[in-house]
Parts: C-alpha cells; sequence; structure tokens
C-alpha cells in the first residue's frame, strides 16, 4: 500500500502529463486567425445592445462597412463608425444613449409609428441602421398583438430610404377640402333650405309665410411663398309665399313682397416688399335690403328697395422690430334703387345715396408673447347726391372715432381681439344734433375643450337714416355663441345676440334679442343636414313698433 505522500505525487505526474495534450487539441480544433484576448475586458460597451466587437472604439478607418458599402466614410455617433481623424463632430455626437452629455442635456427616447422597429441615424447622412438586439426579444403587449403589421416602406425602416414624414392630423375630418385652381385653394359650398317664420314682416299684427333660402359660398386662397390673395363672397336669396297688405294701420309698415338677397364679400390683397414692409388693399361690397320693422321703410311698398355699398381699402404695414405701424385710405359708395309702390309708379331714393372719404391708422406693439396692445384712429366725410333730403334735412357730414384696445392668443385657448372707444359725427345742417356714443368692438375664441368653443362678438356702427329730425342710428350689435360637438358628426350650436338701436335727435330707442339653435348631422364631407330654431323679439319704447317671431328651418349643404 502506498503511503499518502506517495499518492499525491503521482496525481502531480499524471496531471502534468495531460495538460500538454489537451493544449495540442484546443489548438487543433481552433484556426490561428482566431486566437485572440477576449477583448471586452479592455474595451467596456456604450450601450446595452451593442456588442464588443462591433464597439466604434475598435473599428479600423481602413476596412469597408458591411451596412453602408465599401469605401463609405463612417459617420460619427452611429454602431458602424469611427471618430478618427473626424474633424467636423458636434459635441456630445459620442456621448452614450442614456443619461447626460458633456453638455449636461438630457437623451430623449425618439417616438416610433406604430410597428416601426428601433433603429439609430447615423449623423449628417440621415440614413436609418437597425439596432442590434443582445437579448432575447419580449413579449409584445395586448394592443400591439391586436395591430397589422406596417410595411416597412410605410414605417420608414428601409435601409438607405429618408423617413417618411408623419402626416398632419385632420382637424376637421369633415370639413371641405376643396381643389387647386393653379396656386388657389378654392372651396365652395351651397345651402338649400326652407321653412316656416311667423311674422317675417317683423310687424305687430304678425303673419306667417313658408319660405325657402338659397345660399351659395366662395372661398379662394392662394398658396404662395410671399404675397396672398384671399377672396370670401357669400351670399342668400330668401323667398316667401304668402303675400302682405303695405300697411297694418300701425307705425310699422311691410310691402307685399317680403323677397330679400344679401350678399356680403371682400378680396384681401398682401404685397410683401420686404420682411418688414407690406402693402395692403381689400375690396368690398354688401348687398343687401332694410331691416324689416325699420322705420326707413315707407308705406306703399311693393318689395323693398335694394342698396349696395362698394368700397376699398388701400394702404401699407411697417414693421420696427416689435412696433408696427399701419396707415390707409378708404373709398366706399352706398346707393339705393328706386322704390317701386303697389299702385304701379316708383319714387327716387337718391337723396339716400353718398359718397364716403376717409383714412385709418393703427399702432401696436407686441408687449407680450400673445398679447399685443394697439391704438387706431379713424377720420371720414359723407357727401350725398343730393343736398336736401326727401324732408328737407342736410344730410352731408364728418366725424370718426378713436379706440384702444389689445389681440390675444393663449395657447391658441384664447385668440382675438378687443377694443372700446368713442365715436362722434358732425353734420352740416344745424336742425341735425351731433351723433356720438361709446364705441366697442370685439372678436373673441375660446377652445373651453377639444369638443366645446365659444365665440364672442361686439359691433358699433353710424347708420344714415331718413326719419325726420334723427341725425343717425347709433347701434351696438353683442352675440355670445357656443359649438360643441358630441361626436364628430353631430354638432350642436346656440347662439344669442343682444342689439341696441338709439335714433340721436327723437326719443326712439330699441331692443333686440335673438335666441338661436341649430344641430348639425355631418353625413360626409360634402353633405350635411341642418335643422334651426329661432326666437327674434323686438322691444320698442314707441307704440305699435314692438314684434316677435318664430323661425323653423330644415335645410342641406352641399360642399367641396
Amino acid at each position: 500500500m502506498l503511503g499518502p505522500a506517495t499518492g499525491r505525487r503521482m496525481r502531480v505526474t499524471a496531471l502534468r502529463a495531460v495538460l500538454p495534450c489537451l493544449a495540442l487539441m484546443l489548438l487543433a480544433r481552433s484556426p490561428l486567425h482566431a486566437q485572440t484576448l477576449t477583448p471586452d475586458l479592455f474595451s467596456p460597451t456604450r450601450d446595452a445592445f451593442v456588442r464588443p466587437s462591433d464597439s466604434p472604439l475598435r473599428r479600423r478607418a481602413d476596412k469597408s462597412d458591411p451596412l453602408n458599402g465599401p469605401g463609405v466614410r463612417r459617420q460619427a455617433g452611429s454602431l458602424a463608425n469611427s471618430r478618427v481623424s473626424q474633424i467636423d463632430v458636434a459635441a456630445a455626437s459620442g456621448a452614450s444613449g442614456s443619461g447626460f452629455d458633456s453638455l449636461n442635456r438630457p437623451r430623449k427616447n425618439k417616438k416610433l409609428y406604430p410597428g416601426q422597429a428601433k433603429s439609430t441615424l447615423l449623423a449628417g447622412v440621415g440614413k436609418p441602421v437597425l439596432a442590434m438586439p443582445t437579448g432575447r426579444l419580449s413579449m409584445p403587449t395586448s394592443e400591439a398583438a391586436h395591430t397589422p403589421p406596417i410595411a416597412p416602406a410605410m414605417a420608414g425602416t428601409v435601409i438607405g430610404q429618408p423617413p417618411r414624414k408623419r402626416l398632419k392630423i385632420d382637424d376637421d375630418p369633415f370639413g371641405a377640402v376643396g381643389d387647386y385652381a393653379g396656386s388657389f385653394l378654392i372651396r365652395s359650398a351651397l345651402e338649400l333650405g326652407g321653412g316656416y317664420d311667423s311674422n317675417p314682416a317683423r310687424i305687430t299684427l304678425a303673419k306667417g309665410s313658408p319660405f325657402y333660402v338659397v345660399a351659395p359660398e366662395l372661398l379662394a386662397v392662394s398658396d404662395w411663398e410671399r404675397h396672398a390673395v384671399v377672396a370670401d363672397l357669400r351670399g342668400s336669396f330668401t323667398g316667401y309665399g304668402n303675400t302682405f297688405p303695405s300697411t297694418n294701420g300701425t307705425i310699422a309698415s311691410a310691402p307685399t313682397s317680403l323677397d330679400r338677397p344679401d350678399f356680403t364679400g371682400h378680396i384681401d390683397g398682401r404685397l410683401d416688399v420686404s420682411s418688414d414692409t407690406r402693402l395692403m388693399a381689400q375690396l368690398r361690397l354688401r348687398v343687401a335690403t332694410d331691416n324689416p320693422g325699420s322705420p326707413n321703410i315707407q308705406a306703399g311698398l311693393a318689395n323693398y328697395p335694394v342698396y349696395s355699398n362698394l368700397g376699398g381699402t388701400f394702404g401699407a404695414d411697417q414693421t420696427f422690430n416689435r412696433l408696427q405701424l399701419s396707415a390707409g385710405g378708404t373709398i366706399d359708395r352706398t346707393a339705393y334703387t328706386d322704390s317701386k309702390l303697389t299702385d304701379g309708379t316708383s319714387t327716387t331714393n337718391d337723396d339716400r345715396n353718398f359718397n364716403q372719404y376717409g383714412g385709418v391708422g393703427r399702432v401696436s406693439y407686441d408687449l407680450l408673447p400673445g398679447v399685443k396692445p394697439f391704438g387706431e384712429v379713424e377720420g371720414d366725410s359723407r357727401l350725398h347726391d343730393l343736398q336736401f333730403d326727401r324732408n328737407g334735412y342736410q344730410r352731408n357730414s364728418s366725424g370718426g372715432y378713436a379706440k384702444v384696445g389689445s389681440s390675444f392668443e393663449f395657447s391658441r385657448l384664447l385668440t382675438g381681439e378687443i377694443s372700446a372707444g368713442y365715436a362722434v359725427r358732425d353734420y352740416v345742417d344745424p336742425r341735425l344734433n351731433r351723433l356720438q356714443g361709446l364705441l366697442v368692438a370685439s372678436s373673441l375664441v375660446w377652445t373651453a375643450t377639444p369638443l366645446t368653443t365659444a365665440k364672442f362678438s361686439s359691433t358699433t356702427s353710424i347708420d344714415e337714416t331718413v326719419v325726420p329730425g334723427v341725425s343717425g342710428v347709433l347701434t351696438h350689435i353683442y352675440s355670445v355663441e357656443v359649438d360643441h360637438d358630441f361626436r364628430r358628426w353631430l354638432t350642436a350650436i346656440g347662439k344669442f345676440t343682444y342689439g341696441t338701436y338709439q335714433y340721436q335727435g327723437d326719443n326712439r330707442f330699441d331692443r333686440t334679442y335673438a335666441v338661436a339653435g341649430d344641430l348639425i348631422y355631418k353625413m360626409t364631407r360634402s353633405f350635411w343636414i341642418k335643422a334651426t330654431l329661432r326666437r327674434d323679439v323686438l322691444n320698442s319704447n314707441i307704440a305699435g313698433a314692438s314684434s316677435a317671431s318664430t323661425v323653423m328651418m330644415l335645410g342641406v349643404r352641399m360642399q367641396n
């Protein structure tokens, strides 16, 4: 029997004999060119998905890139790049994709489209290179499991193909698309409707009538890099089925035919002389009749006389850093057609025709982001075709206004402008008192929620009249409108309007109220169905001048 010392010596001798044999077997199974030291102990990886053999620190610039092809110079910041001999390298471009870079800027993960694989972009080239995963693929979530796959060409993951741009979200999926005619985007629409009005003449002794409405629209907008032209034309014609007596024994009168046209259109142009200088111009046209129930309507009319207001404004804008100066001249022509009477004769309305010449100036300053206060002044003169009107008054006058206000734009939630001022008008005839009063003008849009929008507007105007002893009519109109989308295809609109008519030189004072509700069902982009219910009330301090009416209408809108 061998002792312990002898056994240990025999085991050591056997191990020394086996080790050379094992070394020869390993060398026989491995090629010589693959024998190398393990590099990952001396070359740590930058990110979890980069293999040690793909580390940019171990790449040689004289070798071809298998992803980009032979002869392609490697760019900094990619998986297959080397920063050796690179001069134009952005700061911290070779930093890790996680944590902070040398400029202390936090890294943000790139947002991917549904179905798009992780990729990294070659710096300066913009070519996507697929990342190399290190571990097993993670199991997809339940939402991703039910998402249909997207082709690489659609997802923008094809190597060598520029990334696809994500389409802009359509804010109005049922809005008109329009057609291009050259460089102009043209949108058109036609509304057809019919209903019943309980008092279309707006007189004390009400008499109802069915009616129909035809309302075309046209909008043309230029698509130019510089300059701009916008044409907005809207018209309507309202026809009634019944005829009415020329007078009802009260102070208010009504024609036998209440058919009325209405048109509002303007064409705006902007010429960009430079980045700070712009030439502005506007042509406008308004065709309408006197409002039903107005004291300007004479007795014995067969129909309403139609008037037209054609005018223009021409001026310039100049910007000095935050300061903006605007100035322009205005010219307008108002003309009435002759009045046709029930007995077959006609009377002239030349005494109501006049020309208006004026000028307007505005100064605004960008005080804060989204807040731009301004001041505006205007002056004009009105010259009538006839020196004396039908009642022997000289209606020529001169006047103007001054107002201050501000425009708003707070994160697109509140946009528009609001202003207040004072208006004055003096007449040539000493029997006509000065017309003056508070001027309020505003137009605000508040996006309360993505489904609810509130609008507020107010206007002030000084209107002409033929009432004896009355200088003019100071008119204020205030309106509030709320739009709510129950669905993208179902919209409800509620509107309230309040107006005052002050006949200066007389003690007459009228108030008007209007409450309206619309329900719009948008079947397609091109076809809508619209239902309207409205209540109009006129309260006057003159006996026999008050009235009330209820309007119901159902119609369709076709647009392109």
